[in-house]
Formats: structure tokens, sequence, C-alpha cells
């Protein structure tokens, strides 16, 4: 039986997954493997880390959450993809308790910068695990599309304190520690010592469109996707996007 929420899930990851998968395709051509040498820090379940190593490509995932990282297995097994896919419990700020430093082709860093306590640590933590020429995938949560919400939500007040705060929170009842606008994870990355690649903003309108519209109107949910890929890379709307995607790329892979 189908799963109902794939679609959404795919709205939500589409553009992302578009810019991992080319990046990932040059990181074959310009190595000559078919293989690549994967680490997802913080990977849960395996959203990325299962479509990543169906490419063919080698994922160790890192994730502090237990039951995470058995969801992972599970779904790494009905996949196909076990033998591909390894996850193991630790953190991005002791990410080298379980993980090879220098060891990797491409990193990926979603959903972790919220969460840990200095974040420039832990983006320099996952730029060390990259090989020499390599690539860093990082998607974060967006002030812009917080304080967004909370407006068309009614919700003044904490969109303007949201817009105020330093973390980006909107409230003591904000479930999300940190949020980032582009220019602060872009400087994260270059001081990581990274060339920022693209920059993309991820959901900006998945988050805002009725459910029951892109589920029941023929051909919106394929229009919906078209218009969040034409969208991505605008300043003007990346401005307003829930996510934020920066790729890295080492001065080696840069110009590889």
């Amino acid at each position: 039986m189908s799963d109902p929420m794939r679609p959404r899930v795919s709205l939500r990851t589409a553009v992302v997954w578009e810019v991992l998968q080319d990046a990932l395709d040059r990181r074959v051509k310009a190595t000559g493997r078919d293989a690549l040498d994967v680490l997802d820090t913080g990977g849960g379940s395996g959203n990325f880390a299962v479509p990543v190593a169906s490419l063919g490509h080698r994922v160790t995932v890192v994730d502090p959450s237990p039951n995470a990282l058995f969801a992972l297995e599970r779904r790494a097994a009905e996949s196909g993809v076990a033998d591909r896919v390894k996850g193991v419990q630790g953190d991005a700020l002791g990410l080298f308790d379980v993980a090879e430093r220098g060891g990797y082709d491409v990193v990926l860093c979603h959903g972790v910068l919220e969460y840990v306590d200095d974040p420039a640590a832990g983006l320099r933590n996952a730029v060390a695990a990259l090989r020499p020429a390599g690539v860093l995938s990082l998607l974060a949560a967006g002030l812009g599309g917080a304080v967004l919400a909370r407006a068309l939500a009614g919700h003044f007040t904490e969109a303007k304190q949201a817009l105020e705060d330093p973390d980006g929170r909107w409230g003591t009842g904000d479930p999300m520690p940190r949020r980032f606008t582009a220019e602060q994870l872009t400087e994260l990355v270059e001081s990581a010592g990274l060339k920022v690649g693209a920059v993309h903003g991820v959901r900006v309108f998945a988050d805002l469109v009725p459910g029951v519209l892109v589920d029941t109107e023929p051909g919106a949910r394929d229009a919906l996707l078209k218009l969040e890929a034409a969208a991505a890379e605008l300043p003007a709307f990346r401005s307003v996007a829930t996510q934020l995607h920066v790729l890295g790329e080492t001065p080696g892979a840069a110009g590889a």
C-alpha cells in the first residue's frame, strides 16, 4: 500500500535531493569511483542516507538516538541496501569518537546546527571529516520562514520576537532551539574553510499551501514542485524559506 505522506515528504525534500544528487554525480566523475564514502551526521532514520545508498554509495549515519538508528536499520533492510548503510550512535561535537577524520567524499549535516551547543564547532567537525576534495551538504532551519509562518497564523508578537531574537525563536514554547539566515550559514561554511557552491531556499511554499489542495487538485503537486525549484535560488524567496540549504566545497573539490 502506498504511503499517503510520501508526496508531501518529497515536496519538502525535492530541492535538497536534486542538489545533493548532482553533487554526488560530480564527485563520482571527479574521483573516477562509482561508490563514494558518505557521512550523514544526525541522519536519523535514513531519509537521505537510504536513497544515497540506493545510488550505490557507502553511507555512515551518526545519530544520538538509538530509536532513530533502529528505524534506519529497518529502512535500509527493506530497501535492500543494508550492506551499504552503517549506523553508529554519536553526535556532531563528538563526531570523531565514532567516525573517521578526513575519510569521506561527502558529508551531510542536515538538521544538526539548530540543536548543537556550538554550531561553529559542530560544522568544523563536519568539514574535518571531508577528504581533501569533498563536498558538504548543510541544511538548517530558516529564520524568515518561521517569522512568515507566525505572522500568517495571526501571531504577530511572536513573529516580531523571532525576528529580533538572536536565535530566531518566537518564545519559550518554540520547539526549535535556533534558526539561521542564509548569510549566517554561508559565513559559518566559509569560516570552516569551504567555498560556497550554492544556496537554496527549501520549502518556500510547501509549508504554507493547504495539504488538501495539493492532494486533491489535479496537477497541483507537480506544479508546486516546479514552483519550489524555480524559487529556490532567488534571494527574495530564499529569505522566507522554512529551511536553507548550503552546498560547500573544499578548495580541491571546487577546482575539480
